[in-house]
């Protein structure tokens, strides 16, 4: 967003980018986020209120609810990307009005900028979120032009009538169009409970609960296992957390269409300590490696 009465803070031959674009690659937030932020009126540039479609630079002066925003030159690094257990209960925003637990209070402090959640999961459902420093990345993984497969054991009441996994997977219309799973396989279970794995390449609301509830089933659990080359794992307990690996940072970011350059280490451990994303034993109600469904071959924990 260029202007005469405004002077930029230092010159520039950088050419200018989608505003949101911007702000998201430094880390502040996804750019659906971001176009939000624009759309309410909370972002200015060199003094003039922001709107959609304005570009900017980093040398212009850009304030976000009043405060300077400091973008700094870019730099040939990696992001941060962490995968975290979520438990239920947990709501994924940093503010809650009624006060109740979101995931970025078990969170670590990234080395710089903030977390980014990739994609929701609703207070009921539980399992793998992954969280980025990158806006980009983030937004790369999000958007559904990527067709990045999202994993799901799904947990039903009750008995699944004759032709309801057909229907699910020939596709069924929802009040926002229509939706189907791209793969839906049994994985057993025992008494009024049958699990199954779902896979499907977007992220609309409550998709999942919607699509079962409309083929006449009830979803009494929902845990998402994968997103795109990430597995959850066994051994990552609910409210832990752990980096990703080179080689799953690669493949991730290969998904997003990106380069991996160099990784960043979030922690610095001594010899032999326990490390922080690791538990010492499962929580009390957790299910034993033995039982309930499939969560994928297993994550790594180091």
């Amino acid at each position: 967003m260029r202007n005469d009465r405004h002077t930029p803070r230092f010159s520039s031959a950088e050419e200018p980018v989608r505003l949101q674009k911007l702000l998201a690659e430094a880390g502040l937030g996804s750019r659906r986020v971001i176009e939000g932020w624009i759309s309410e009126g909370r972002v200015r540039v060199n003094g003039n209120l922001a709107k959609l479609g304005d570009r900017a630079i980093r040398a212009d002066r850009i304030r976000i609810d009043g405060r300077d925003v400091v973008i700094k030159p870019n730099r040939e690094t990696t992001p941060q990307v962490i995968v975290y257990h979520k438990p239920e209960g947990e709501l994924v925003t940093r503010r809650d009005p009624e006060e109740r637990p979101t995931v970025f209070r078990r969170l670590p402090r990234p080395k710089q900028g903030r977390w980014i959640a990739v994609g929701r999961l609703d207070i009921n459902t539980s399992g793998l979120i992954l969280f980025t420093t990158d806006g980009e990345l983030a937004n790369r993984l999000m958007h559904p032009s990527r067709e990045v497969e999202r994993e799901y054991a799904v947990r039903i009441l009750g008995e699944v009538a004759p032709g309801t996994l057909e229907r699910l997977t020939a596709g069924i219309e929802l009040e926002d169009g229509p939706a189907k799973f791209d793969r839906i396989t049994e994985e057993g279970g025992t008494g009024a409970n049958r699990w199954f794995n779902v896979v499907l390449r977007e992220g609309r609301n409550r998709e999942i609960r919607r699509l079962w509830e409309a083929a006449g089933c009830t979803v009494s659990r929902l845990i998402r296992i994968r997103y795109g080359n990430i597995e959850l794992g066994r051994r990552l307990f609910t409210g832990n957390w752990r980096p990703l690996t080179d080689e799953e940072l690669k493949a991730l970011m290969g998904l997003a269409g990106l380069t991996l350059l160099e990784r960043p280490r979030l922690h610095r451990l001594a010899p032999g300590a326990r490390k922080p994303w690791e538990s010492k034993a499962r929580p009390e109600g957790e299910p034993s490696p033995g039982g309930g469904p499939k969560w994928g071959r297993g994550g790594r924990s180091r």
